[in-house]
């Protein structure tokens, strides 16, 4: 029985192990552009996504391209039309050349001239472009003159000129975000944070060094790291201008709840936060931070959760991108297979912080506890 098993699956036919036939059977589009099937009652051949109805696994074969099953006597679904792109590539295309229009625009387009561009109605257009982007088309191009401003910033405009370039109409509709954009006023960031102090204090906890720094508004980093300089240097290149105060009595006492959230990951010592980033990045953070200490969750699975299923590449990024260790727990992301891929802070800090979440809750159900 065993080499029948391996005699079929070298000649393609599909059985009830072959992770092809489960993508056939889910219809999976993620599967799409993988392989082909045919049915040998039909005589055509579909992409694993095909709507039409299920044939049986016993009429079912298997072709790495569509040529093969071609030269195997199958001719292409009308329906799922499998030699054209399928529609998660064309949506792609066309959500990348909706974004190039709307970075190349002076003004926002409307939601509606986008949709028309597209050759979509409003509502499916914007369901679309969130779910390949993970933010709305108007979050996007915000996010987008958001990072004009600060290059224009960076560059010496002045706050006007850069408020203007970036395509604002009225600086009242910039000043509404700027300090959310920026994380300070515009003239403290285009003088490199000229003014905006920061309190900050390095010490030592069981996962090596770590700094924390807090603006007026709540902490702003939490690192983590195995030389101290080095993490001085970090946080003094994100403020080359701020005014650096080195921690008193009362901001030891901050630092030291850091120090037991690190210690303790699994109480979720609750603080305040100076967050700052993208919307989709503050949209990937909030998710993080309603993972359930000792849970852990895929890129993939994140995306999902905050309603962008194609966007996991994104997450990773905006996970990289995490300036506070453990208070936004990044570490709690695992690769689909569960193994621990990139972790800011070393991945065996990350291995740590997850088998301590494991330890606690452990205990917490042996006491009874939740």
């Amino acid at each position: 029985m065993k080499k029948s098993a391996k005699t079929s699956r070298a000649a393609g036919v599909a059985t009830e192990r072959d992770p092809r036939w489960a993508a056939v059977i889910a219809r999976d589009r993620g599967a799409d552009g993988e392989f082909v099937y045919s049915v040998r009652t039909t005589g055509v051949y579909c992409r694993p996504s095909c709507p039409s109805r299920r044939a049986r696994a016993e009429n079912v074969r298997f072709h790495a391209t569509c040529e093969d099953a071609e030269r195997a006597g199958f001719r292409p679904c009308r329906r799922c039309r499998p030699r054209e792109a399928s529609l998660a590539e064309r949506h792609a295309r066309m959500v990348a050349e909706i974004c190039r229009l709307i970075e190349a625009a002076e003004r926002i387009p409307s939601l509606e001239a986008l949709a028309a561009r597209a050759g979509l109605s409003p509502f499916h257009f914007h369901r679309v472009f969130r779910a390949a982007t993970g933010v709305t088309p108007r979050a996007y191009a915000a996010a987008h003159r958001a990072r004009r401003v600060q290059s224009g910033l960076r560059r010496g405009r002045s706050v006007t000129e850069a408020i203007y370039d970036a395509g604002f109409n009225s600086s009242g509709r910039f000043y509404e975000s700027a300090e959310r954009m920026l994380g300070m006023t515009p003239m403290q960031f285009r003088c490199g944070g000229r003014n905006a102090e920061v309190r900050f204090a390095i010490g030592e906890c069981s996962l090596g060094s770590i700094l924390v720094a807090s603006s007026a508004k709540g902490v702003c980093a939490i690192m983590l790291g195995d030389d101290p300089d080095a993490l001085a240097r970090e946080l003094q290149a994100g403020f080359p201008r701020a005014h650096l105060i080195g921690g008193d009595a009362e901001f030891e006492q901050l630092v030291a709840r850091v120090v037991g959230l690190v210690e303790a990951p699994g109480l979720g010592i609750e603080l305040p936060l100076d967050v700052r980033g993208t919307a989709f990045q503050q949209r990937v953070w909030q998710a993080l931070r309603a993972i359930p200490p000792g849970s852990t969750l895929s890129y993939a699975e994140l995306a999902k959760r905050i309603g962008a299923p194609r966007s996991a590449r994104a997450v990773a990024s905006a996970c990289a991108a995490n300036k506070l260790a453990v208070a936004i727990p990044c570490h709690r992301v695992v690769s689909t297979d569960g193994g621990l891929s990139g972790y800011r802070w070393g991945v065996e800090r990350k291995r740590e912080l997850l088998r301590r979440e494991a330890e606690d809750k452990r205990a917490r159900r042996a006491s009874g506890r939740r």
